[in-house]
């Protein structure tokens, strides 16, 4: 069960580099990748409108 970045994200960009795994990616709002995804939480401890959700 991978996190997944809800419409709330406002792409300030602070989830993606505390990624461990490099599995956040840059769109329009920022995604995911399930398949890179360890469930570590990093994403959702930083931002600041908790965006990352566990799926």
């Amino acid at each position: 069960m991978a996190y997944k970045i809800t419409d709330d994200c406002i792409a300030c960009g602070a989830c993606q580099s505390e990624c461990p795994t490099d599995a956040i990616s840059e769109g329009d709002i920022y995604v995911i990748d399930p398949d890179k995804c360890i469930e570590c939480g990093a994403c959702a401890d930083v931002c600041p409108v908790d965006a990352p959700q566990p799926e």
